[in-house]
């Protein structure tokens, strides 16, 4: 999968948000903070492809908000 876009969000809030993905089949990874991605104490990553306007709707309705980009690889 190649990211595109994320959200940072707390241990916490995990479940739900994992569990409505997957019920409407939005793909995703999970990314525990790391040198690429910097987040917050407590924070994991949800990290997306790319993905039709229409889908992202459900996301950011999800969410609340728009993710914020993915690092691009240095290589």
């Amino acid at each position: 999968m190649e990211k595109s876009f994320y959200y940072s969000v707390q241990w916490a809030d995990i479940g739900y948000l994992k569990e409505t993905l997957q019920a409407i089949e939005i793909p995703f990874v999970i990314e525990q903070p790391s040198d690429k991605l910097a987040l917050a104490e407590g924070n994991v990553a949800f990290v997306f492809p790319d993905m039709h306007v229409r889908v992202y709707r459900h996301v950011h309705e999800l969410f609340g908000s728009h993710g914020k980009a993915y690092p691009k690889s240095s290589v």
